[in-house]
């Protein structure tokens, strides 16, 4: 029998169209990676799925060139952009922040994480402290934590009143109703993560002197009250998940998978343009003048350890 030709039985790869939008494009590619991750079985026999670390490596760098596109859509057009993160505690809000942010310019796409209120701002509207790190034309805002505190930790743990509670579910929604009339776009994310895997998240933390910090009297608090913040996050959507304003739960036991589908969909939610500028040429270096540069052991140096 005759040797079949090289690559005789190979499959030809169909050609991409052209997505006929933004929107059309990033979900294509959204499920081209999605092709790419496996499913392995964990202790509980439940599925959890994973990515090999060099496709989530090549889908971070492209959705991160992608939010520079957005940022400069952003800036060109003075959009004003707010994206809330909510989740439980070790949910991983904190490392999608993290991805968004490090390609982006902190001049347009800034970080809001509020502390703990202080004697005066307890005093004033609730919603004021947080008003004040709204977005101006041209900006995006990323709450790492909100207003939403209120629904949550405040009302577990008994730092507000249930008269306090109940006004805030009903103010809630018309409030943000007032910044989307204003113009602001308002995106909100719940991360989703279960009790084995925050366990999990937990110990590592207490293990690692460099995330020790992250693991605060009342992160340990929300542990024990598991239960409670529960319901809490129930009742919460059940009052804002508005359909002018409602909530995208990312499913967040797989840390790499959360990252990706929550920077895709953000992505997914702002219609923008591709404004990448041509490349750039270094003008030629200024030619030598007559100046004498002073001794450089007059500076101070730092010491060079390594």
């Amino acid at each position: 029998m005759a040797k079949e030709k090289k690559g005789q039985n190979k499959k030809k790869k169909p050609k991409n169209d052209k997505a006929t939008n933004k929107q059309d494009w990033l979900v294509d590619k959204q499920y081209q990676y999605l092709d790419l991750t496996t499913n392995l079985n964990d202790h509980n026999s439940s599925q959890v799925k994973t990515i090999k670390r060099k496709i989530y490596e090549q889908e971070l760098r492209r959705l991160q060139v992608e939010l520079v596109k957005l940022q400069e859509w952003i800036k060109h057009k003075g959009l004003k952009v707010v994206v809330i993160f909510e989740g439980r505690d070790a949910a991983g809000k904190g490392g999608v922040i993290k991805r968004i942010t490090e390609s982006l310019n902190p001049r347009v796409c800034r970080v809001a994480a509020l502390g703990k209120p202080t004697e005066k701002e307890k005093t004033q509207w609730y919603f004021q402290r947080y008003v004040a790190h709204l977005p101006a034309a041209g900006e995006m805002v990323l709450f790492d934590r909100s207003w939403y505190n209120r629904a949550g930790v405040e009302q577990v743990m008994g730092f507000c009143s249930h008269k306090e509670y109940v006004e805030f579910l009903r103010s809630c929604p018309e409030f943000e109703c007032m910044l989307q009339r204003s113009g602001i776009i308002l995106i909100k994310y719940w991360f989703s993560v279960s009790d084995e895997e925050q366990e999990r998240r937990f110990q590592a933390r207490i293990k690692d002197p460099t995330k020790r910090w992250k693991l605060s009297p009342m992160d340990l608090e929300s542990r024990a009250r598991w239960v409670e913040y529960s319901k809490a996050k129930d009742d919460m959507f059940n009052a804002t998940d508005t359909q002018e304003s409602p909530w995208y739960v990312v499913k967040a036991d797989n840390k790499k998978l959360a990252r990706l589908n929550c920077m895709s969909h953000l992505l997914s939610m702002i219609p923008y343009e591709d404004l990448t500028p041509k490349p750039i040429e270094l003008p030629p270096r200024q030619r030598a003048m007559d100046y004498i540069r002073p001794p450089m052991s007059l500076q101070n140096f730092v010491p060079e350890v390594y």
